[in-house]
């Protein structure tokens, strides 16, 4: 039987470089998912042209642009680059490149060439569900993200506070929290 062996992770976009080689609809795509979950990301794209909403996003958000061709020295002190040119050739080349300096790599629609994928995901407050189908239906994921959108209550966000304020009272070692808090959310899941 087929499964989903991928492991998700919350990275803290805000202390992390990222690298997005391209300027036109897929780049877009790539930079619009990535700043709607992590708005502080650090962020530099490179380019020989930008679509003009690029431009108008990396305006508002900070984002370093070169109107360039890439070279292998824009990867420097990168810690994950995301590949978004139509030039397939060029493509392969900046995943070779990242992967000689150990960097994470994602190229748009080319899953043979990507450490990571970028997958739906939910955020209410603090609360956020990644959602992967392993590449294989992105429609699917598109619906579950919709679906989850639906039934997570939008103040979820208080109960998450609430329960970190609770979790600070309480005595005892590890187990004696965990016991405590799983007590107390049993009820969030019964139907």
């Amino acid at each position: 039987m087929e499964r989903n062996n991928l492991y998700p992770i919350f990275l803290k976009m805000h202390a992390l470089e990222v690298l997005i080689v391209g300027g036109g609809h897929v780049a877009l795509e790539k930079l619009t998912f990535l700043l709607k979950s992590s708005p502080t990301a650090n962020i530099t794209m490179v380019a020989p042209s930008f679509k003009d909403e690029v431009l108008t996003i990396a305006k508002a958000y900070h984002i370093k642009l070169f109107h360039l061709a890439y070279e292998e020295s824009f990867l420097c002190d990168k810690d994950l680059a995301i590949v978004a040119t139509d030039r397939p050739e060029v493509n392969h080349q900046i995943y070779k490149d990242a992967k000689r300096r150990n960097l994470l790599v994602n190229v748009a629609d080319t899953p043979e060439l990507c450490d990571f994928y970028l997958g739906g995901i939910v955020t209410k407050g603090h609360v956020k569900i990644a959602i992967s189908t392993n590449g294989k239906s992105p429609t699917t994921a598109k619906r579950l993200r919709q679906f989850f959108e639906a039934v997570i209550p939008e103040d979820i966000n208080h109960m998450v506070q609430n329960l970190n304020a609770y979790r600070k009272t309480i005595k005892g070692n590890f187990e004696a929290k965990v016991s405590a808090l799983n007590k107390i959310t049993e009820n969030l899941i019964k139907k």
